[in-house]
């Protein structure tokens, strides 16, 4: 099976994973994973395995923010691989009206058309736990 091309791996990332994320559309983010995916926050040493694990988590962390908003990517793409790290901003309005922002990079490994293998690193606090 032919892998995407650079512009299809782009608009995964942003148009329906993030998009969605920042839309509060925990089933459409979801969607973007196999479903024994592995979603990795190294810099917090936490993992989430399987749509059950990383469906719960988009939950939480959907309700417990409420504003939430990635944007200003900047991506390496490795289209034979099936490779792209992506480098953005994270801006979270938390609960109590305060505002996190993280420049935040993630590797994403694509197993047709979806991710197999998520690595998040954050340059502050994980929320999602």
């Amino acid at each position: 099976m032919a892998g995407l091309t650079a512009k299809e791996m782009i608009a995964l990332v942003e148009d329906s994973y993030f998009s969605n994320v920042d839309g509060k559309n925990p089933e459409a983010a979801l969607a973007c994973f196999i479903e024994e995916a592995e979603l990795t926050v190294k810099t917090a040493n936490t993992t989430h395995t399987g749509h059950g694990e990383i469906g719960r988590m988009f939950r939480d962390f959907m309700r417990d923010t409420p504003v939430i908003y990635h944007g200003d990517f900047s991506h390496v793409i490795d289209i034979k691989n099936q490779l792209i790290a992506s480098q953005f901003l994270a801006r979270n309005e938390l609960a109590d009206g305060s505002i996190v922002a993280m420049r935040n990079c993630n590797f994403f490994v694509l197993d047709g058309a979806r991710f197999s293998k998520v690595t998040i690193y954050m340059s502050g606090d994980n929320p999602l736990v």
